[in-house]
């Protein structure tokens, strides 16, 4: 309860007051139904196939409505821009104005080959004028395709050996004092914020806009933004997601829901917890594990709340008597566990089977771990409880897949 307080106090006013990077926290929302009821049947068995209600009953029409069917929600977020997708998109909401109100000229940050975080980072900041500098993680591959592509073409590339992205902190802080120079500064992301947040409670911020004229070279400051923006402001962004999705004409905020997620950083599933919790939602976030062990992410979860209350809640002292804080995210395994970044025989095909059956195109890494999960609980949970799915995007990482795992992708003649 102390918990559910304090995230409400911190995060309404936030929520309210914000600046964002998006026009509007708007995301489309489908139905999947799915064709029979065999409980807990994997769909690579072949025993169910989707069909996609584009404008389902939401609101009032939730409340009550017994199955006669299984069906899941999936909210569109893979639709909210088409480089930058996705809970990319959520976690920059917030992030990009503070850059711009800090008068930041360049960003450095860092990913895999085929990251879809540096791509948005390379797009969002060409997009505002600033310089987005990207490692990537080994060599460069000898076609370049999918997000790695993007992140060439809006971004200041530069492939960093393995044994020097291990110690990504060191990494980051060299490049960037590389790019400033003697005269120039650099910024930790969590340091910007917290400064912006202090200043906004003491003063009424006036955005200076630029002088087009006299544009005169200032020195470099460029921010370091963490692999994957897994930082607390990331936060905010899927929280204002959270507030758009409980009005009344959506999901509401008396539904029962349970809200799924592929976790890669697990950012995305902390925001989403916290927002439900801090509104006071009947709702539930499951995540999907991927890149790391339970512990990796409940550290993770642990963390991330830590850090946002102390930027975000006007008395920091009281955040003492919450040291256990966490366990807001159910973390569950993927259904057939693997290395990250794998794929499995089959789970091309079956993303294939949902795209020509739904229109709605699922990646093997990330997506279908989430669909695969809904599926499940939407045949096995009780009438009551909706089940949703978050469209994290990522779809172009299909094209760097399809470079690795060739052999996957040589469709059968029909």
């Amino acid at each position: 309860m102390g918990l559910q307080i304090l995230a409400r106090n911190s995060a309404i006013s936030t929520v309210k007051n914000g600046r964002w990077a998006l026009s509007c926290p708007d995301a489309k929302i489908n139905q999947i139904m799915i064709s029979n009821r065999k409980g807990g049947g994997s769909v690579r068995e072949g025993t169910s196939s989707y069909r996609n209600i584009t404008l389902p009953c939401l609101g009032e029409g939730m409340i009550g409505n017994k199955k006669n069917f299984s069906s899941f929600y999936v909210v569109r977020d893979d639709l909210l821009h088409p480089l930058v997708n996705g809970n990319k998109s959520r976690k920059l909401d917030a992030l990009l104005p503070v850059l711009e109100d800090n008068a930041v000229t360049g960003v450095v940050t860092c990913g895999g080959c085929q990251s879809a975080h540096a791509a948005a980072v390379a797009v969002s900041c060409a997009e505002r004028g600033l310089k987005a500098h990207i490692l990537l993680r080994g060599e460069e591959p000898e076609t370049l395709t999918g997000y790695n592509l993007v992140s060439k073409l809006y971004g200041d590339v530069v492939y960093v050996p393995r044994s020097v992205y291990a110690k990504r902190e060191e990494m980051l802080a060299k490049h960037a004092e590389s790019i400033v120079g003697a005269d120039g500064s650099i910024l930790w992301l969590n340091d910007v914020v917290e400064a912006s947040v202090k200043h906004h409670e003491s003063t009424v911020q006036n955005f200076p806009e630029a002088d087009l004229v006299n544009c005169h070279k200032k020195p470099e400051k460029v921010a370091i933004i963490n692999e994957g923006a897994g930082d607390a402001v990331a936060l905010l962004g899927v929280m204002r997601l959270i507030k758009y999705l409980s009005q009344k004409h959506l999901f509401g905020k008396e539904q029962a829901m349970k809200i799924v997620v592929d976790a890669g950083t697990g950012t995305t599933a902390v925001g989403l917890a916290l927002g439900a919790l801090s509104l006071g939602l009947p709702w539930e976030v499951t995540a999907v594990m991927l890149a790391d062990k339970i512990e990796g992410y409940k550290r993770k979860e642990k963390n991330l709340i830590s850090e946002f209350l102390r930027i975000y809640t006007s008395s920091p002292e009281v955040i003492a008597p919450c040291e256990g804080i966490g366990g807001i995210v159910q973390w569950v395994e993927r259904r057939i566990p693997r290395k990250f970044g794998n794929i499995l025989k089959g789970e091309v095909e079956e993303c294939r089977r949902i795209a020509q059956e739904t229109g709605i195109l699922v990646d093997p890494i990330y997506t279908l771990a989430a669909w695969d999960l809904a599926t499940q609980l939407s045949q096995n949970e009780e009438q009551d409880t909706k089940i949703a799915m978050l469209h994290t995007g990522g779809t172009l990482g299909m094209f760097g897949l399809a470079q690795r795992y060739n052999s996957y992708f040589r469709m059968p003649a029909q």
